[in-house]
């Protein structure tokens, strides 16, 4: 065979759209990273409470599940793109607010938690959405591929910005300074939302689609939705915990940026191979691996919590996770699309993958809070960050039945 026919092949070319797409949600993600890696650290340099970190990140989800399942109706029968717009305002408005409220925003927190929730719930909804109709199963992989990729580019390069700003500026100056910055990159991502079409609305909302899914006989669902859940567990916690951690552990924004930097360019690497190499007939192994290896890297945790088990932590994490991340988000919008109202109720899929991945954000975030409110043993933690991360398996068996699987299968499978 041809090796250039060969290397062609593996390649999968993204419409116009899907670039545009890509753009906003990049932007997105930079203005995130600029400050979400910070604003956790902030909070607690104003009050050492992680508990309090906790309380921020559950107001935060359950914002954020409440604002998919209401704003449901708004992106299926109003202007999706109005949907995005308005998250990415919002997000615009949580900075804005940070930086009216200073040092006195640890007394905001439920307000705080709130906003940033409606912010994920808007963009994400929209996001998720436009996702689904301008890719398709050929393309699917490679997209996320690239928002990856594009994703750890930006966790690389803005967080270790932001450090060298932060430790340069002398701490309040320079936060001041990128929540500054993630409100600009959030306006010029509102522009240039623009540069996507306008999608028709299509139906009418059904309030209580979930629950009709879930009565499905042999449907799909009933395995699906708890696999959302098992998902969402892990996602709940690190997200804010380990930044938190590692600045515990060097009392410097710089060494976090570096963390970061050194983290997330492993992670650059790791989804620019997986996005091209993971394949449907491969998502079965890729995605064990991926489970089993985020596991595993928590094990040094149990001999000390210090910088360098950190640093261990965050690249094993970011080698395996595009392994497990990639094959999960394609397999259920790939049984979303096999669904016989898979297009006409697309919304309501959406909502529902979203309110089951943020109800396990919300059960892992209650159980952290739990933890640290009781004790402030090591040992609870560790057992904790392994326990979440042990979710990722519990994903994969619950998936199993539709990874690799061919179309004949995955139709065969499908809730009537």
């Amino acid at each position: 065979m041809n090796p250039n026919r060969k290397k062609k092949a593996r390649t999968v070319d993204l419409s116009l759209q899907a670039k545009w797409l890509l753009l906003v949600n990049g932007l997105y993600v930079v203005a995130n990273a600029l400050s979400g890696t910070f604003v956790n650290v902030y909070l607690w340099k104003v009050k050492n409470d992680l508990a309090m970190l906790g309380w921020f990140a559950l107001y935060q989800q359950a914002a954020m599940a409440l604002t998919f399942w209401l704003c449901g109706k708004w992106a299926k029968e109003g202007n999706i793109m109005n949907c995005l717009r308005t998250g990415l305002a919002t997000a615009a408005l949580f900075y804005l607010v940070v930086l009216v409220l200073g040092s006195t925003a640890v007394q905001w927190i439920p307000l705080l938690g709130i906003v940033q929730g409606l912010t994920s719930g808007f963009f994400w909804l929209a996001f998720n959405v436009l996702y689904f109709e301008i890719t398709g199963p050929e393309d699917r992989d490679s997209f996320n591929g690239w928002a990856g990729l594009l994703g750890s580019a930006a966790g690389m390069a803005a967080p270790w910005i932001s450090g060298q700003l932060i430790f340069r500026l002398k701490d309040v100056n320079g936060y001041r300074l990128i929540f500054a910055l993630s409100l600009g990159v959030f306006v010029a991502a509102f522009f240039c939302s623009f540069l996507l079409k306008k999608r028709k609305a299509e139906g009418r909302y059904l309030w209580s689609f979930g629950a009709r899914i879930v009565r499905r006989k042999n449907g799909v669902w009933r395995r699906v939705l708890p696999a959302l859940v098992a998902q969402g567990l892990r996602e709940g916690v690190i997200a804010f915990m380990i930044p938190v951690l590692v600045y515990i552990s060097t009392r410097n924004e710089m060494k976090l940026g570096n963390y970061s930097l050194v983290t997330y360019g492993v992670a650059l690497f790791t989804f620019l191979a997986a996005g091209r190499y993971v394949r449907p007939h491969r998502r079965k192994w890729a995605m064990l691996i991926g489970g089993a290896g985020m596991t595993a890297v928590v094990l040094p945790f149990f001999k000390q919590v210090s910088y360098g088990t950190l640093l261990f932590y965050g690249v094993g994490t970011a080698l395996f996770l595009p392994l497990f991340f990639i094959p999960v988000t394609s397999v259920v919008f790939d049984l979303i699309g096999r669904e016989q109202d898979g297009g006409a109720n697309r919304v309501e899929y959406i909502v529902v993958r979203e309110v089951a991945i943020n109800a396990g954000r919300i059960i892992g975030t209650v159980v952290f809070i739990g933890v640290v409110s009781a004790t402030t043993s090591s040992l609870a933690t560790n057992l904790l960050l392994f326990g979440i991360n042990l979710s990722t398996i519990a994903v994969w068996l619950l998936l199993i039945p539709w990874l690799g699987a061919k179309k004949g299968k995955l139709s065969g499978m499908k809730g009537s």
